[in-house]
Protein backbone atom coordinates (compact mmCIF):
# COMPACT_ATOMS: atom_id res chain seq x y z
CA UNK A 1 0.00 0.00 0.00
CA UNK A 2 1.41 3.41 -0.96
CA UNK A 3 1.18 6.54 1.13
CA UNK A 4 -1.68 7.85 -1.03
CA UNK A 5 -3.60 4.56 -0.69
CA UNK A 6 -3.43 4.60 3.10
CA UNK A 7 -6.14 7.25 3.44
CA UNK A 8 -9.03 8.54 1.37
CA UNK A 9 -8.00 11.34 -0.95
CA UNK A 10 -9.54 14.66 0.18
CA UNK A 11 -10.95 15.32 -3.29
CA UNK A 12 -13.21 12.28 -3.01
CA UNK A 13 -15.17 13.88 -0.17
CA UNK A 14 -15.40 17.14 -2.11
CA UNK A 15 -16.80 15.39 -5.18
CA UNK A 16 -19.33 13.32 -3.23
CA UNK A 17 -20.43 16.45 -1.37
CA UNK A 18 -20.91 18.21 -4.71
CA UNK A 19 -22.88 15.21 -5.95
CA UNK A 20 -25.20 15.76 -2.99
CA UNK A 21 -25.49 19.48 -3.82
CA UNK A 22 -22.87 20.88 -1.42
CA UNK A 23 -20.28 22.80 -3.43
CA UNK A 24 -17.08 24.60 -2.40
CA UNK A 25 -17.10 28.39 -2.14
CA UNK A 26 -17.29 30.42 -5.34
CA UNK A 27 -14.15 32.39 -4.59
CA UNK A 28 -11.91 31.88 -7.61
CA UNK A 29 -9.39 29.94 -5.56
CA UNK A 30 -7.17 27.07 -6.70
CA UNK A 31 -6.24 24.38 -4.17
CA UNK A 32 -3.25 22.11 -4.76
CA UNK A 33 -3.58 18.52 -3.55
CA UNK A 34 -1.31 15.48 -3.87
CA UNK A 35 -1.77 13.04 -6.76
CA UNK A 36 -4.32 10.32 -6.09
CA UNK A 37 -3.70 6.71 -5.02
CA UNK A 38 -2.50 5.76 -8.50
CA UNK A 39 -0.28 8.83 -8.83
CA UNK A 40 -2.70 10.57 -11.21
CA UNK A 41 -2.31 14.29 -11.80
CA UNK A 42 -5.45 16.24 -12.72
CA UNK A 43 -7.18 19.59 -12.88
CA UNK A 44 -10.73 19.47 -11.50
CA UNK A 45 -12.95 22.54 -11.84
CA UNK A 46 -16.16 23.20 -9.94
CA UNK A 47 -18.15 26.44 -10.05
CA UNK A 48 -15.71 29.21 -9.11
CA UNK A 49 -13.25 26.86 -7.41
CA UNK A 50 -10.58 24.52 -8.78
CA UNK A 51 -8.31 21.73 -7.57
CA UNK A 52 -4.97 20.69 -9.01
CA UNK A 53 -3.69 17.23 -8.13
CA UNK A 54 0.07 17.19 -8.55
CA UNK A 55 3.42 17.87 -6.95
CA UNK A 56 3.49 21.53 -7.89
CA UNK A 57 4.11 24.84 -6.12
CA UNK A 58 0.88 26.93 -5.89
CA UNK A 59 2.84 30.11 -6.55
CA UNK A 60 4.03 28.69 -9.88
CA UNK A 61 0.42 27.95 -10.84
CA UNK A 62 -0.65 31.46 -9.90
CA UNK A 63 2.20 32.92 -11.93
CA UNK A 64 0.76 31.19 -15.00
CA UNK A 65 -2.69 32.64 -14.40
CA UNK A 66 -4.46 29.63 -12.88
CA UNK A 67 -7.68 30.51 -11.06
CA UNK A 68 -10.99 28.96 -10.08
CA UNK A 69 -12.91 30.63 -12.89
CA UNK A 70 -11.71 28.44 -15.75
CA UNK A 71 -8.06 29.32 -16.20
CA UNK A 72 -6.74 26.30 -14.28
CA UNK A 73 -7.48 24.28 -17.42
CA UNK A 74 -5.94 26.87 -19.75
CA UNK A 75 -3.56 25.22 -22.24
CA UNK A 76 -0.59 27.13 -20.82
CA UNK A 77 -1.30 25.81 -17.32
CA UNK A 78 -1.84 22.24 -18.52
CA UNK A 79 1.41 22.29 -20.49
CA UNK A 80 3.23 23.61 -17.45
CA UNK A 81 1.89 20.65 -15.42
CA UNK A 82 2.63 18.04 -18.08
CA UNK A 83 5.95 19.39 -19.29
CA UNK A 84 6.93 19.74 -22.97
CA UNK A 85 6.47 16.04 -23.75
CA UNK A 86 3.87 15.01 -21.16
CA UNK A 87 0.37 13.76 -21.91
CA UNK A 88 -2.76 15.93 -21.49
CA UNK A 89 -6.18 14.29 -21.58
CA UNK A 90 -9.50 15.58 -22.83
CA UNK A 91 -11.35 18.39 -21.08
CA UNK A 92 -14.40 16.43 -19.90
CA UNK A 93 -17.63 17.25 -18.15
CA UNK A 94 -18.06 15.23 -14.94
CA UNK A 95 -21.55 13.87 -14.28
CA UNK A 96 -22.88 11.81 -11.38
CA UNK A 97 -25.91 9.94 -10.05
CA UNK A 98 -26.61 7.26 -7.48
CA UNK A 99 -26.80 3.63 -8.53
CA UNK A 100 -29.70 1.31 -7.86
CA UNK A 101 -32.63 -0.41 -9.55
CA UNK A 102 -33.46 1.19 -12.89
CA UNK A 103 -35.89 -1.28 -14.46
CA UNK A 104 -33.12 -2.75 -16.63
CA UNK A 105 -31.49 -6.13 -16.11
CA UNK A 106 -27.72 -6.06 -15.45
CA UNK A 107 -25.58 -6.67 -18.53
CA UNK A 108 -23.87 -10.03 -19.07
CA UNK A 109 -20.23 -9.97 -18.01
CA UNK A 110 -17.96 -9.94 -21.06
CA UNK A 111 -14.51 -11.52 -20.87
CA UNK A 112 -13.95 -11.42 -24.62
CA UNK A 113 -13.50 -7.65 -25.01
CA UNK A 114 -10.05 -7.10 -23.51
CA UNK A 115 -8.79 -6.01 -26.93
CA UNK A 116 -11.37 -3.24 -27.24
CA UNK A 117 -9.88 0.28 -27.08
CA UNK A 118 -12.45 1.43 -24.53
CA UNK A 119 -11.51 -1.45 -22.20
CA UNK A 120 -7.77 -0.91 -22.65
CA UNK A 121 -8.09 2.78 -21.81
CA UNK A 122 -10.21 2.02 -18.76
CA UNK A 123 -7.66 -0.44 -17.42
CA UNK A 124 -4.94 2.14 -17.88
CA UNK A 125 -6.81 4.73 -15.78
CA UNK A 126 -8.84 2.53 -13.42
CA UNK A 127 -8.65 -0.49 -11.16
CA UNK A 128 -11.20 -3.18 -10.30
CA UNK A 129 -12.49 -2.87 -13.87
CA UNK A 130 -15.51 -4.93 -14.96
CA UNK A 131 -16.91 -5.10 -18.47
CA UNK A 132 -20.51 -5.84 -19.40
CA UNK A 133 -22.16 -5.79 -22.77
CA UNK A 134 -24.52 -7.21 -25.35
CA UNK A 135 -24.91 -7.08 -29.11
CA UNK A 136 -25.36 -3.30 -29.06
CA UNK A 137 -22.36 -2.20 -27.03
CA UNK A 138 -20.38 -2.37 -23.84
CA UNK A 139 -20.17 -0.67 -20.47
CA UNK A 140 -17.03 -0.42 -18.39
CA UNK A 141 -17.07 0.24 -14.65
CA UNK A 142 -14.07 0.67 -12.37
CA UNK A 143 -12.42 2.77 -9.69
CA UNK A 144 -10.79 5.81 -11.25
CA UNK A 145 -9.65 9.22 -10.06
CA UNK A 146 -9.37 9.38 -6.22
CA UNK A 147 -11.00 5.94 -6.00
CA UNK A 148 -14.44 6.97 -7.21
CA UNK A 149 -16.64 4.59 -9.23
CA UNK A 150 -16.57 5.57 -12.92
CA UNK A 151 -18.62 4.35 -15.87
CA UNK A 152 -18.11 4.61 -19.62
CA UNK A 153 -20.17 3.13 -22.44
CA UNK A 154 -19.66 2.63 -26.14
CA UNK A 155 -21.87 1.40 -28.96
CA UNK A 156 -20.37 -1.09 -31.39
CA UNK A 157 -22.23 0.61 -34.26
CA UNK A 158 -21.96 4.35 -33.69
CA UNK A 159 -24.48 5.02 -36.44
CA UNK A 160 -27.11 3.57 -34.10
CA UNK A 161 -26.77 6.49 -31.67
CA UNK A 162 -30.17 7.90 -30.82
CA UNK A 163 -31.94 4.54 -30.82
CA UNK A 164 -31.87 4.29 -27.02
CA UNK A 165 -29.11 1.69 -26.75
CA UNK A 166 -26.74 4.02 -24.94
CA UNK A 167 -29.33 4.82 -22.29
CA UNK A 168 -30.11 1.13 -21.87
CA UNK A 169 -26.43 0.28 -21.35
CA UNK A 170 -26.09 3.04 -18.75
CA UNK A 171 -29.21 2.00 -16.83
CA UNK A 172 -28.27 -1.68 -16.93
CA UNK A 173 -24.84 -0.87 -15.46
CA UNK A 174 -26.36 1.23 -12.69
CA UNK A 175 -28.69 -1.62 -11.81
CA UNK A 176 -25.71 -3.92 -11.19
CA UNK A 177 -24.05 -1.57 -8.67
CA UNK A 178 -24.74 -1.38 -4.94
CA UNK A 179 -27.82 0.74 -4.26
CA UNK A 180 -26.89 4.31 -3.34
CA UNK A 181 -23.33 4.18 -4.68
CA UNK A 182 -22.27 7.41 -6.39
CA UNK A 183 -21.34 6.68 -10.01
CA UNK A 184 -19.34 9.22 -12.02
CA UNK A 185 -19.04 9.61 -15.78
CA UNK A 186 -16.64 11.81 -17.76
CA UNK A 187 -18.03 12.96 -21.10
CA UNK A 188 -16.52 15.20 -23.74
CA UNK A 189 -18.87 18.21 -24.08
CA UNK A 190 -18.72 17.81 -27.85
CA UNK A 191 -20.04 14.25 -27.65
CA UNK A 192 -23.65 15.40 -27.65
CA UNK A 193 -25.11 11.90 -28.07
CA UNK A 194 -23.29 10.55 -25.01
CA UNK A 195 -23.99 13.67 -22.98
CA UNK A 196 -27.71 13.48 -23.76
CA UNK A 197 -27.78 9.78 -22.89
CA UNK A 198 -26.27 10.31 -19.45
CA UNK A 199 -28.49 13.31 -18.74
CA UNK A 200 -31.57 11.31 -19.79
CA UNK A 201 -30.54 8.61 -17.30
CA UNK A 202 -30.54 11.04 -14.39
CA UNK A 203 -26.88 12.04 -14.28
CA UNK A 204 -26.21 15.68 -13.40
CA UNK A 205 -23.09 17.75 -14.16
CA UNK A 206 -21.00 18.84 -11.18
CA UNK A 207 -17.53 19.62 -12.56
CA UNK A 208 -15.06 19.52 -15.43
CA UNK A 209 -11.66 17.90 -15.39
CA UNK A 210 -8.49 17.12 -17.30
CA UNK A 211 -6.16 14.23 -16.46
CA UNK A 212 -2.45 14.92 -16.90
CA UNK A 213 0.60 12.69 -17.00
CA UNK A 214 3.87 14.56 -16.56
CA UNK A 215 6.59 13.75 -19.06
CA UNK A 216 8.76 12.06 -16.44
CA UNK A 217 6.01 9.50 -15.66
CA UNK A 218 6.59 7.59 -18.93
CA UNK A 219 4.16 5.00 -20.30
CA UNK A 220 2.22 4.41 -23.53
CA UNK A 221 0.22 7.48 -24.51
CA UNK A 222 -1.69 5.49 -27.11
CA UNK A 223 -3.61 3.75 -24.32
CA UNK A 224 -4.62 7.10 -22.78
CA UNK A 225 -6.20 8.93 -25.71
Amino acid sequence: MTEHEAVDHPLLGILTAAAAGRFPPVDGAVEVMPPDQAGTWAVVELTGHAYVLGDVDPTHLAARGADGFGRSAHPDVLRFLAGPDGWIGCHDAVLVRRAGPTGEEPLPVRTDLDHHARVRRARNHRREVTVGGDDAGLAVVGRGLVGRIEMSVELFDRSSAGAGNGRRLILASLAAMPRGEWCFAQVSPGNAASLRAFLACGFVPIAAEVLVRPEWAGGDDAELV
